[in-house]
């Protein structure tokens, strides 16, 4: 158990990855964007995934699958980036969730493919070694809250819509979803919403826990940015350490637990980032921490 304790390493827009596709028309963008561009000095950036497949309402495709797996490859690489936040430009829509047309066409055996590696590039997601934010505008059906509960916080605007539909079409959640709402909200609260396959609104995501926040529609992503720039602000190794501990924590006893943070906690003591911040509360200014 202690060897999964290893640290995987609308603002002024720096350079853009854009799509990392081949595609003319991408499914996804990938961009970075300064934290603080008033602070030329401060390195941290924050990553942004935005889903932009019009016509499909963001319909979990095998090239949206592509883009977005390469995407999760290359964010751990750039040390400057400190959280990530997933967010649609599709009206109304956050994602509709699996392709149905694309899976149509599927043998038996594609489909089961498909949607192992569509559970397993959640599961990246979700283990990323930096927080994840998703930024809920529209529905996010299926596939598409599965994806959010991938993440580590989530925001909703108010015409948010979450719902497990798959019982409706006679099969069940297939990318993490009878696993991570469950363990999000309780049992007895995710059997309701996927035998009933009941779709819920922001509040009522928010009372079941589904949500941190609930925003005003239209509002999600400056509402993840300001989240995602809190934690830019403070250092990074440390940050990953928490997640860690809570993630690896969590799968255990409270005992192994406290094992987890001991481990974590002892990965951050030799860091340069530690001295900084030691330093910039003695000399009474912002730290400014490059994760090392």
């Amino acid at each position: 158990m202690l060897s999964q304790l290893q640290f995987l390493g609308r603002r002024a827009v720096a350079p853009c990855f854009a799509s990392l596709s081949m595609s003319a028309t991408p499914d996804l963008v990938f961009e970075k964007i300064k934290a603080y561009p008033d602070e030329p000095e401060n390195p941290a950036s924050i990553a942004v995934l935005r889903m932009v497949r019009e016509k499909a309402k963001n319909a979990l495709g095998r090239q949206m699958l592509g883009e977005f797996v390469d995407a999760l490859e290359a964010i751990p690489q750039d040390p400057s980036l400190r959280a990530v936040i997933l967010t649609s430009e599709v009206e109304r829509v956050f994602c509709a969730g699996a392709d149905l047309k694309e899976r149509r066409t599927m043998t038996q055996q594609e489909a089961g493919m498909f949607v192992s590696k569509l559970r397993n590039s959640f599961t990246s997601l979700s283990n990323l070694p930096l927080p994840v934010i998703a930024a809920v505008e529209g529905a996010a059906l299926g596939g598409g809250i599965e994806i959010a509960l991938a993440c580590d916080l989530r925001v909703a605007g108010k015409n948010a819509i979450f719902g497990l539909p798959e019982t409706s079409l006679a099969i069940i959640p297939g990318a993490g979803g009878t696993q991570r709402l469950p363990r999000l909200i309780g049992a007895a609260r995710a059997k309701e919403l996927m035998f009933t396959a009941r779709r819920i609104n922001a509040d009522e995501a928010e009372k079941y826990g589904v949500v941190n926040h609930t925003v005003e529609a239209g509002g999600a992503f400056d509402k993840a940015f300001e989240i995602a720039t809190e934690i830019a602000r403070n250092g990074p190794i440390g940050v990953r350490a928490a997640k860690t501990a809570v993630d690896v924590g969590l799968q255990t006893d409270l005992t192994s637990g406290m094992e987890v943070e001991r481990v974590c906690y002892a990965q951050t003591i030799p860091t340069s980032d530690r001295m900084e911040g030691l330093n910039a509360f003695r000399e009474k200014r912002k730290p400014i921490y490059k994760g090392e």
